[in-house]
């Protein structure tokens, strides 16, 4: 018993790392300037590739990879979740390089619901009640927001999308995390290194023109990159669903409170409320797993209980 609640609380603490990594990675962006987010992004991809692949080569875990090579289908996802995150990590560094971090924090926030949306629409799920109501308070969120800024939060939606899309994707490659992310990596290496080198030749690459310790931090973005998954890797296995769903919010919080208070970007009343209605739908779905994972324990008790009484009757 003790085992599994330390295993439990190694797990939360597993968890709260690397959710709590997501939400501080605002405070690193900003350090590798003059470097333009598009630099940065291909570092962010070609020393993500190393790293993982140092990290697999210590585990000698490979056996995937010939398994993966051998299903064209499957790579293909790969391939298709490798491009999703490229634009998710792109957008991400150029707006919290181009003061929006709160906007950004906004595509954290209502990933759950377009999660949620893209279930309904893409794979027929069933909503019940009150899953709608969240989503639909979502959608008048963004339409305040849209009011208020004058124009869609682009950088909003296209965050939120862009990840739904790559779990979604992830979901049917159904690969570990670490495996996962070298995958995709891979397909990205080649394009990020050829921009890399492109940008040298044109004198525009900033890696060795600003100094080692410039350089050091872009090849830091590997480490920046996949420590934060191989602690949520490690909080998955080991913590339930609810607790991680729950956790999940944590990175959004972090971000949007970096974004008033260490950048002291601007909150109007129309984005105070657009925000409001989003957590006002975070509540409501959050709730509503709650009340779901209580009906289903409680069935599963009922069934543990009727099971033994039942064998007895049959012998």
């Amino acid at each position: 018993m003790s085992g599994k609640s330390g295993g439990e609380r190694v797990g939360l603490l597993n968890g709260i790392a690397a959710y709590g990594m997501w939400g501080l990675v605002p405070l690193f962006w900003p350090l590798l300037k003059p470097a333009g987010a598009v630099e940065i992004l291909a570092h962010r991809m070609a020393w993500s590739l190393v790293f993982v692949a140092v990290a697999l080569a210590v585990t000698r875990r490979w056996a995937w990879a010939g398994e993966l090579l051998r299903q064209p289908r499957r790579l293909a996802l790969v391939a298709v979740a490798a491009a999703v995150i490229t634009v998710n990590w792109g957008v991400y560094i150029w707006s919290v390089n181009n003061g929006h971090v709160v906007e950004a924090s906004l595509g954290y926030f209502i990933n759950p619901l377009v999660t949620i949306a893209m279930g309904v629409l893409l794979l027929k799920e069933r909503l019940r009640p009150l899953q709608w109501v969240a989503v639909a308070t979502g959608f008048a969120a963004v339409v305040v927001l849209t009011v208020g800024y004058g124009q869609l939060p682009w950088i909003s939606l296209t965050l939120a999308f862009s990840f739904a899309t790559y779990g979604l994707v992830k979901k049917k490659v159904a690969l570990g995390g670490v495996e996962s992310l070298a995958a995709e990596t891979a397909i990205q290496f080649v394009p990020a290194v050829g921009y890399l080198l492109w940008l040298s030749s044109q004198g525009r690459s900033t890696f060795a023109s600003e100094g080692a310790g410039h350089g050091a931090l872009l090849a830091a973005t590997g480490v920046v990159t996949a420590l934060p998954l191989v602690c949520f890797g490690a909080a998955a296995i080991r913590v339930p669903l609810s607790t991680l769903g729950l956790l999940q919010y944590l990175a959004p919080v972090f971000q949007f409170l970096l974004g008033i208070f260490y950048f002291h970007e601007a909150m109007p009343v129309e984005r105070w409320a657009g925000f409001g209605l989003v957590w006002v739908a975070l509540c409501l779905l959050t709730f509503d797993a709650w009340r779901t994972a209580r009906r289903l324990g409680r069935v599963r008790e009922m069934a543990r209980v009727d099971v033994p009484a039942s064998a007895a009757v049959d012998a």
